[in-house]
C-alpha cells in the first residue's frame, strides 16, 4: 500500500468516526485532527528548538565579545563563532527541524487531493460546501467564499501575531555592535526578511487545494501557539 493510500485510508476512518459530530464536514475535521496529531508527535523536536533558540539568545553577550575582540579577522570570527554556538549546544538548524519534518506529511496531503491518488471517496467531501480538493479562485462568493476569506482571516491573523513576537524578539535579543566591528553581510537584511516569512502561508494557502490549505492553518496556529508557551519569559 502506497503512502498516498495510507494516508487516504486513514482519514477515511478518522472521517467515519467524526461523522456523527461533524456530517459531511467530517473529513474536514479528520485532517484538523490528523494534524494535531502530527504536531503532538514533533512537540519535543519543538521542545528542542524552543531550548536552542533560548540558548543562541543567552549567547549575544559573548558573540558581541567576540566580534570585538576579532573585528580586525572575519574568519577567525566566524570560526569562534562556530565554537562557541557548538560548546553551548545552540545550532541555528535546530529551529528547522519542526518544519522540516512536516514537508513530507504536507506534500502527501497535497498529493492526494491534487491529484485523487489514495483519496477514495475523500475528494467528494466539502467544508461548509467547499470540496477539499478545490481551490480559492473563483469560489469567493457564497457559502463556499466565506469558508476561503474565514482561512485567510485565520492565517493572517496568526502570520501577523507570528511577525509582531519575531520582530519584538529579535530587538529584545539584539546586542549593540563592538565599536568598528561590523556585522554579517547581508545580516541586518535578513533579520528584517525573516519575521516575513510568516506571511508566506497566505500564498501557499492560495494555490493549494483546501484540504492542505486546512492542514497548513491548523500546523500553523498550533506553532504560533506552541512558540508562545515554548518561549514565554525568555
Amino acid at each position: 500500500m502506497s503512502v498516498f493510500a495510507s494516508l487516504g485510508t486513514l482519514l477515511t476512518t478518522l472521517a467515519d468516526s467524526l461523522d456523527p459530530l461533524f456530517g459531511a464536514s467530517a473529513t474536514a475535521a479528520a485532517i484538523v485532527l490528523f494534524t494535531l496529531c502530527v504536531r503532538a508527535a514533533l512537540h519535543p523536536l519543538a521542545r528542542a528548538a524552543a531550548r536552542g533558540e533560548k540558548a543562541r539568545a543567552a549567547l549575544a553577550p559573548k558573540i558581541a565579545e567576540l566580534s570585538r575582540r576579532h573585528k580586525n579577522d572575519p574568519e577567525r570570527l566566524r570560526r569562534a563563532m562556530a565554537d562557541l554556538r557548538d560548546k553551548e549546544g545552540a545550532s541555528p538548524l535546530a529551529g528547522c527541524l519542526p518544519t522540516l519534518v512536516q514537508l513530507p506529511v504536507f506534500f502527501v496531503m497535497y498529493h492526494v487531493f491534487s491529484t485523487g491518488s489514495g483519496a477514495g471517496d475523500l475528494l467528494d467531501h466539502t467544508l461548509a460546501g467547499a470540496p477539499l480538493d478545490g481551490r480559492w479562485g473563483g469560489a469567493l462568493d457564497g457559502q463556499r467564499g466565506l469558508v476561503y476569506l474565514g482561512l485567510f482571516a485565520l492565517l493572517a491573523a496568526v502570520a501577523t501575531w507570528s511577525y509582531v513576537r519575531t520582530r519584538k524578539a529579535a530587538r529584545d535579543a539584539a546586542v549593540p555592535s563592538a565599536p568598528g566591528a561590523s556585522a554579517a553581510p547581508g545580516a541586518s537584511r535578513m533579520a528584517r526578511a525573516l519575521p516575513l516569512l510568516s506571511f508566506g502561508t497566505l500564498v501557499t494557502a492560495a494555490v493549494v487545494p483546501l484540504a492542505a490549505a486546512l492542514y497548513l492553518a491548523t500546523s500553523t496556529t498550533w506553532t504560533a501557539v506552541e512558540r508562545a508557551l515554548l518561549l514565554r519569559g525568555r
